[in-house]
């Protein structure tokens, strides 16, 4: 049965931070995952996931700053130091929260030979750094139709990087949301590339929400994740199209 984590950062949007890790807990769950913690203290975020009972299973390195257009900083010349300053920072955070893996966002940036070679060279340095401290780092491919120029967006992608940076606690991060968007065919993709992915998230197609609302059949999928002997988490990475408890009965099976 796949383990399903709530994405804290986009379900129960109407709580505080602070309360969606006990909401988290009340909805059945028993992993969390957020996507940039910086704002908080680490030691807050370790005493709400401890009071609320939950595990912190995955956050993002820092990714520069999101008002001012970034999204992901791996791959920008330029910015080689605030990204190994983002990477020691994350590093704390997961140790104090017990997470074991991290998510790197490569960023906008054009096609280019020099924003591919800088991404391994990053990816490289943050898994040996990720290594060393007990954790395992993963690459998102992001679709370009809801970012448009993201370095990276498809998994061929960011196989091409995790072979090249070749280490061996970086994985794939396979978004199904992105995926179908840009790829389709999700099933034999996993199937596919099952060794190589470290996290999985989940969101249905076109609108971001919570599955059954779209064209994705998650029914099948996560069977079929079961199927395969996937043992990872799958991330509820969706914008509840409502109320985020009734919306959670799609999961229901999954989180008894």
């Amino acid at each position: 049965m796949p383990k399903l984590a709530a994405n804290l950062s986009m379900l129960f949007p109407q709580l505080e931070f602070a309360q969606r890790f006990a909401a988290a807990a009340r909805a059945g769950f028993r992993y969390v995952e957020y996507q940039f913690p910086y704002q908080w203290r680490a030691d807050e975020l370790a005493r709400w996931a401890r009071d609320a009972g939950v595990q912190v299973v995955l956050h993002n390195l820092p990714a520069g700053d999101f008002a001012a257009g970034d999204r992901g900083i791996a791959c920008l010349p330029g910015r080689e130091r605030e990204f190994r300053e983002g990477v020691e920072r994350a590093i704390d955070y997961a140790k104090a929260v017990g997470c074991p893996r991290l998510n790197c966002l490569a960023g906008l940036a054009p096609a280019a030979p020099e924003h591919l070679a800088l991404l391994v060279d990053n990816v490289r340095y943050a898994a040996r750094k990720l290594g060393a401290a007990g954790l395992s780092l993963t690459l998102e491919p992001i679709n370009t139709r809801t970012v448009p120029g993201f370095f990276l967006s498809r998994s061929a992608q960011a196989i091409e990087v995790l072979n090249a940076a070749g280490e061996g606690n970086a994985f794939l991060q396979f978004d199904f949301f992105h995926m179908q968007i840009m790829e389709g065919d999700l099933a034999r993709s996993v199937e596919r590339l099952l060794a190589r992915i470290g996290h999985i998230q989940l969101a249905d197609v076109p609108g971001r929400h919570e599955p059954g609302t779209g064209e994705i059949n998650f029914d099948f999928l996560l069977r079929h994740l079961d199927a395969l002997g996937y043992s990872g988490w799958v991330g509820c990475e969706y914008n509840p199209r409502g109320d985020t408890s009734e919306g959670l009965k799609w999961a229901h099976p999954y989180l008894s």
